[in-house]
């Protein structure tokens, strides 16, 4: 669930990014804004689960019916099952309340999670034990792949700053 949340995060400030390159505290809220009517097809002041896997979609990037439902599902404050503007720019707001050397800090952490001991970096057999421990089961050959993506020197493992680099996107 918190990989979700990082995603919808990283998603959506992306395309706050896009929208406006300079933003200031004003600026940020009218690009939540933007984005947040954008995202709600139906213009009914609240983005269904539907409207977050359409919006991601649109975004050129895959966001499951699980994953669109366990989001909403986490910030919905009230209950209603859909989200208003407030508990959407919450969810938007997670990785803006971090300091910089709290956010390598939480990423650090996480990288930890994904090497097995002894290790240095994260190897294809590394991030399937890891994935499966998660409840998603991957062949070998998907882990490569996976790697592949990041792997910025291209030696088929992640280091710490291709790792950081992911998770930055």
């Amino acid at each position: 669930m918190k990989n979700t949340q990082r995603q919808l995060s990283s998603s959506f400030m992306k395309l706050c990014k896009q929208l406006s390159s300079d933003s200031n505290g004003e600026d940020k809220n009218r690009d939540l804004a933007a984005v947040f009517a954008c995202m709600d097809a139906n213009r009914d002041g609240r983005i269904s689960a539907e409207e977050l896997k359409k919006s991601f979609n649109t975004l050129g990037e895959q966001l499951s019916d699980e994953e669109a439902e366990a989001a909403v599902k986490l910030s919905d404050l009230d209950g209603d099952g859909m989200l208003d503007f407030e508990e959407f720019a919450q969810l938007i707001r997670v990785g803006d309340e971090f300091t910089e050397e709290e956010k390598k800090s939480k990423i650090m952490e996480a990288f930890r999670m994904y090497i097995s001991e002894g290790e240095d970096c994260i190897t294809p057999r590394s991030l399937k034990m890891m994935l499966m421990k998660l409840g998603e089961s991957r062949t070998t050959d998907d882990c490569v792949v996976m790697i592949k993506a990041f792997d910025l020197n291209a030696d088929g493992v992640l280091s710490f700053d291709e790792f950081a680099l992911m998770m930055m996107r």
